[in-house]
């Protein structure tokens, strides 16, 4: 009997974690593009990365994401050739530190390394678009002017415009990640000569329907030349007297994993209720 009872239990506590990974509630929300910012993020050859940052206050199971950007008004979105999903955690983690000193800080920036990344071109996330605008403007952009110091305050590249597209994300293995401060970084690619997406920006700080957390960090940028550094795309790349800080728009799907202390505590009233339905049964 003792052997049966540890199998229930093993059964029970399975199907509870596959229930936890099936279902997919809300866990992140910037909110949506509020026309401000415009910042390349793409992969491949002269790969750019944006970033923007997450909090989660326990292991959590990302299922799937979204993420609102920019792709030329002429585009047919078949010539999408990539989606990539990197995480990262906050630095100094994954990281050399202390760092190259080629940038104003490297406080509260992404780390150098991704913690964990999914790709289309890799078979481990499937995508779909939705066209939300044909045109839409976003009054400031970087793309080009991505540099180390001294010149690193660029004030940006003026308007941009283009097609406002957003991008549904799920991924075939979910990322796990424990109780921590990560950045979200999409990347798209384009086919070759065919322009550039832009990752849009949204409210800082987050507003209703968004879930606001803190600190809510503002985004980052890179290219390239400048890995494994980033900038931030408000107060180091625009600048300014009162330089501007960015939330990029993004959710993020999934399911809290139930602390092990719960998930013995259902398996021990599952494994009893059977029990007690076999003694009824066996008194009949």
């Amino acid at each position: 009997m003792r052997d049966v009872m540890s199998g229930l239990s093993c059964v029970i506590l399975g199907a509870v974690l596959a229930t936890s990974a099936a279902r997919a509630d809300l866990i992140v929300s910037t909110g949506d593009p509020n026309g401000l910012m415009a910042a390349a993020s793409r992969s491949g050859a002269g790969e750019i990365e944006t970033g923007d940052d997450f909090i989660l206050g326990a292991r959590t199971l990302i299922t799937g994401a979204s993420f609102t950007g920019l792709l030329p008004s002429n585009l047919n979105l078949n010539q999408i050739t990539e989606v990539a999903i990197e995480i990262y955690r906050v630095f100094p983690n994954d990281s050399t530190d202390p760092p190259s000193g080629h940038v104003p800080t490297r406080t509260n920036s992404p780390s150098d390394v991704a913690f964990d990344s999914r790709a289309a071109s890799s078979s481990t996330l499937t995508f779909s678009t939705t066209v939300l605008n044909a045109s839409f403007t976003a009054a400031n952009s970087v793309l080009n002017g991505i540099h180390p110091l001294p010149g690193v305050t660029t004030g940006g590249e003026s308007s941009v415009s283009g097609q406002e597209v957003r991008f549904n994300v799920t991924f075939k293995t979910p990322f796990d990640l424990p109780a921590d401060h990560y950045f979200f970084v999409p990347q798209v690619g384009i086919a070759t000569g065919q322009g550039n997406f832009y990752w849009l920006s949204a409210p800082k700080p987050i507003i209703p329907p968004g879930t606001p957390f803190a600190p809510d960090l503002q985004a980052w940028i890179r290219n390239q030349a400048l890995d494994p550094d980033w900038l931030r795309i408000g107060t180091d790349v625009v600048g300014g007297a009162n330089p501007p800080t960015f939330n990029m728009s993004f959710t993020l799907d999934g399911q809290v994993v139930p602390e092990p202390s719960s998930l013995v505590m259902i398996g021990i009233a599952g494994v009893a209720l059977v029990g007690l339905a076999a003694r009824r049964r066996s008194v009949r």
